[in-house]
């Protein structure tokens, strides 16, 4: 029996209802005209000193500017585009005598591109191009700045800026085949690291991984360009189960201009997820086994000796993370669920604790930095009861005492100067677009708004939009699920509402938070303006709720999310204004995943399913996403074959939409050509609307406008 709980986060008012609030939200306003979008300073580069920032700008010409944190005043132009190539990003020297300029980037999967980059030298005001010979990816100088290396073709090249000549150090890299010093696809997606090369602290070495995925079985995709036949693109994919990458270690030693292979101990199958110099000129070598349980660190010296360094395990899996932070040359601050929550800790260069810096049931959901003059750890946590909200501490290396330096409750989120006197602090709620404000560090004192978004606030005044309340309920097994309602404008209790829940529920990713949607927001706030509550529940295996709660899940993938979203809607049928014969569910990856489940393992309490590139069945999905949560297929088939929806559409009987791009690198077209194949034989009357050359984030053009109005669509005929 589902246990109802009192709402015990409280009302938000979205914006009091008044005379001439009366304006209704259009799809085109949202997708097309992106009038709802909130506005953010353009970049916040901070110099070494700590009183300046740059930005990139345009104009009649593009120009990299200077400014006073404390005023927001221009002091000089560093700057000025002397080519019709559009700059895109820029990168400073060590000493920030020198610019690296982007330009003309072209993406290749999430997070890689390829570009054209130069330097600009600003005491000799000269520009170089780094290299005429192709696009580059990951340029990056070495700590003097008369050196650039880049990645090209899938070989590492040096440019060297004094004699102007470049110089190619690996030659076996070939598409498809062999790649250094970038990431594979798997590698990307799952561990977010694209560049796998890195200078050393004194530019005397380059450390970077080898991928050997001859082994790794290909993937097609296929594109339509109105051509004569169609274009086929090929990458390597391991699914779950199959054959990873053959991932290796090497440093190139730029005064013998050798290359040396760094062996590590242990079996071959096995991820090496993260490379980092240590200040001593030692590098440390992320070893993790391929169950995702066992992280070891390993040192590397100058003369390859290789010894332990640091060891973790757990009984679940163990999450990579770049928070490892060195104190000093023997010390280093680590995030680890060890204690049963995401805490920071402090340990000797031998893997020896010193001290756990956070303490209490409460989790660090981001980290910010170390500042060696004040010995303050700066990090974000959700540690109030309302785990809705995130706010910003600090505590010390010395003392246990953490002091919190937000204060509304929201989402508070801080990017600090390089020496730790200012920071940008962003702060939004759910109703609320966000604020950016200069914050100096010691006082904590507000210097001056960068960004308050009036503009859109005012806007927002313009629009009828209804209330929106956190609440919370208890599962049958007792866990609180968190939650939110956003109700129709001028709601009235005694009347029944059809209700549209949104969900993603994946690992870690909550929706019930307080900060501003730039997404779907909006288009929510139309749907109860069309007379729908609109609901979102965080199910099990979500966070900040602490270890036990975010890997209950482990083995069982969308088992227990899937208990807790029906959970929901049986909840939600109970409430006295709720019409419990009309509750819908909509979800986009992870969520559509879940949303397909739901329509057919809780067939009774969803009239409806709308599911946007869902995953259906794991087997199809990659390696280290797959197997860190549910292990290989053949240890647990059965956790495979319980929870991937193809094996349960013949349950459906609700109106369900399968939504997919026909071009997901991500979760391939295959998910839902093969579950619409089921569903034929099982003759489940359904929808299906498919994106020709579309990725796993279907926008472009129209692109996002059309979907939005096919599923508002949906959702009028059959909610």
């Amino acid at each position: 029996m589902i246990k109802s709980i009192a709402i015990l986060f409280g009302l938000l008012l979205v914006v009091s209802v008044s005379k001439g609030q009366s304006k209704e939200i259009q799809l085109e306003e949202i997708w097309q005209e992106r009038k709802f979008l909130s506005e953010s300073p353009e970049g916040f580069n901070f110099t070494k000193e700590g009183l300046y920032f740059t930005r990139l700008e345009s104009g009649a010409q593009q120009q990299i500017n200077e400014y006073d944190i404390r005023t927001g005043k221009q002091t000089k132009t560093i700057y000025t585009a002397s080519t019709n190539a559009r700059i895109s990003s820029y990168t400073f020297s060590d000493d920030e005598k020198k610019i690296l300029l982007e330009t003309e980037p072209e993406r290749i999967y999430r997070h890689s591109t390829r570009a054209d980059f130069m330097v600009f030298d600003r005491e000799s005001k000269n520009t170089i191009k780094i290299s005429g010979n192709g696009k580059q990816s990951y340029a990056s100088f070495n700590p003097a700045a008369d050196k650039v290396a880049f990645v090209r073709g899938n070989n590492i090249y040096i440019k060297d800026l004094k004699k102007n000549t470049e110089i190619q150090i690996t030659n076996d890299g070939k598409p498809n085949e062999i790649i250094n010093g970038a990431s594979d696809w798997v590698y990307e997606e799952e561990f977010t690291i694209d560049q796998a090369f890195f200078w050393s602290p004194d530019g005397g070495r380059i450390a970077f991984l080898r991928f050997d995925e001859r082994k790794v079985k290909e993937f097609t995709l296929t594109n339509y360009f109105n051509e004569l036949y169609p274009n086929e693109s090929k990458y390597k994919y391991p699914k779950a189960g199959e054959l990873n990458a053959d991932v290796s270690v090497h440093i190139y030693d730029l005064k013998t201009k050798k290359i040396r292979k760094i062996e590590i101990e242990g079996d071959g199958d096995y991820y090496i997820p993260r490379l980092v110099w240590s200040p001593d000129g030692d590098l440390c070598i992320y070893r993790l086994n391929r169950l995702q349980n066992h992280l070891r660190i390993f040192k590397t010296d100058n003369k390859g000796v290789t010894e332990l360094m640091f060891e973790e395990k757990n009984k679940y899996f163990i999450d990579i993370h770049d928070h490892m932070t060195f104190v000093d040359k023997d010390k280093f601050i680590w995030l680890s669920d060890a204690d049963g929550f995401a805490h920071l800790y402090l340990y000797d260069i031998k893997g020896k604790l010193i001290r756990q810096l956070t303490k209490g049931n409460w989790d660090v959901t981001d980290f910010y930095g170390y500042d060696a003059k004040t010995q303050k750890v700066y990090f974000q946590a959700a540690a109030t009861k309302k785990t809705c909200n995130r706010e910003v501490y600090w505590v010390t290396t010395f003392a246990d005492e953490k002091v919190k330096i937000s204060e509304k409750e929201g989402e508070h989120k801080a990017t600090f100067s390089q020496d730790f006197k200012y920071y940008i602090n962003e702060y939004s709620t759910v109703t609320s677009p966000p604020i950016f404000s200069v914050v100096e560090s010691e006082s904590n004192k507000i210097v001056r708004v960068v960004e308050d978004n009036s503009n859109l606030r005012g806007l927002l005044s313009e629009y009828n939009f209804g209330n929106h309340n956190y609440i919370d309920f208890r599962n049958d097994s007792g866990d609180t699920i968190n939650g939110w309602l956003m109700y129709p404008p001028n709601f009235d209790a005694s009347k029944k509402y059809p209700v549209f829940m949104y969900v993603y529920g994946g690992p870690s990713n909550p929706t019930t938070t307080n900060h501003w949607d730039n997404g779907n927001h909006m288009w929510f706030r139309m749907l109860t303006q069309m007379g729908y509550i609109v609901a979102s529940f965080d199910n099990r295996g979500t966070e900040p709720r602490g270890e036990k709660f975010r890997k209950s899940t482990y083995m069982e993938l969308g088992k227990l999310e899937t208990l807790d979203q029906i959970a929901a809607a049986k909840f939600l049928g109970t409430l006295k204004y709720v019409d419990n014969s009309r509750i819908g569910i909509f979800g986009w990856s992870y969520g559509g995943y879940l949303s397909s489940l739901c329509i057919a393992k809780g067939y009774e309490f969803f009239k409806m399913a709308i599911a946007v590139a869902p995953v259906t069945n794991w087997k199809w999905y990659d390696t280290i996403y797959t197997e860190r949560y549910m292990r290989k297929p053949v240890e647990n088939n059965n956790g495979y074959e319980e929870n991937s929806p193809i094996n349960f559409a013949g349950q459906i009987k609700g109106k369900y939409l399968l939504v997919h791009g026909l071009s997901d690198d991500n979760v391939h077209f295959q998910h839902s050509a093969e579950m619409a194949r089921v569903l034929v034989e099982k003759n489940i009357d359904f929808d299906q609307l498919f994106y020709t050359n579309k990725n796993h984030g279907i926008y472009g053009g129209p692109t996002r406008l059309h979907l939005y109005r096919k599923m508002t669509d949906f959702i009028k005929n059959n909610l």
